[in-house]
C-alpha cells in the first residue's frame, strides 16, 4: 500500500500555508513563556521555509533550482531541529508543545510526499 498522496503541488501549497502559520502562530498562541527563543525560531523558520520554497522545483518555486528531493531532506532537517529544539533551548509547556506538534506535522507530510509530480 503506497501511502504517499500529496503530489509536490500540493506540497507547495502547504508549504506557503506552514510558513505564514510558523511566522503568525507564535504570537496569536503568546509562546516565549519559556524562553523568547521559541517565538523567533518559528518566525526564522517560517522565513526559511518561503525562502526555500520560492527556490524548490516544483509548480510554485519562482526560481527551481533546489530538485523536490533536496527540499524533502531539508523538510525532514527542520522536523528533527523542532524534535530537540525543546530540549536544546529549555522549553517548556506550549512552547515545546507547539515544536513538538509541529515536528510531527513535517514528519506526517514527509512521509505521505510523492517524491515527483505524476506525468
Amino acid at each position: 500500500m503506497n501511502i504517499q498522496f500529496l503530489t509536490p503541488k500540493y506540497h507547495g501549497i502547504a508549504d506557503y500555508g506552514a510558513a505564514v502559520g510558523l511566522i503568525l502562530f507564535p504570537f496569536l498562541l503568546g509562546l516565549g513563556q519559556s524562553s523568547p527563543v521559541a517565538v523567533w525560531l518559528s518566525v526564522a523558520t517560517g522565513a526559511v521555509v518561503i525562502a526555500a520554497s520560492l527556490l524548490t522545483d516544483y509548480y510554485f518555486g519562482a526560481v527551481r533550482i533546489i530538485p523536490f528531493k533536496l527540499h524533502l531532506i531539508a523538510d525532514l532537517a527542520v522536523a528533527l531541529l523542532f524534535t530537540i529544539a525543546p530540549f536544546a533551548f529549555g522549553f517548556s509547556g506550549l512552547d515545546a508543545y507547539f515544536y513538538w506538534a509541529n515536528a510531527a506535522v513535517v514528519y506526517s507530510v514527509i512521509l505521505v510526499s510523492k517524491r515527483q509530480d505524476p506525468d
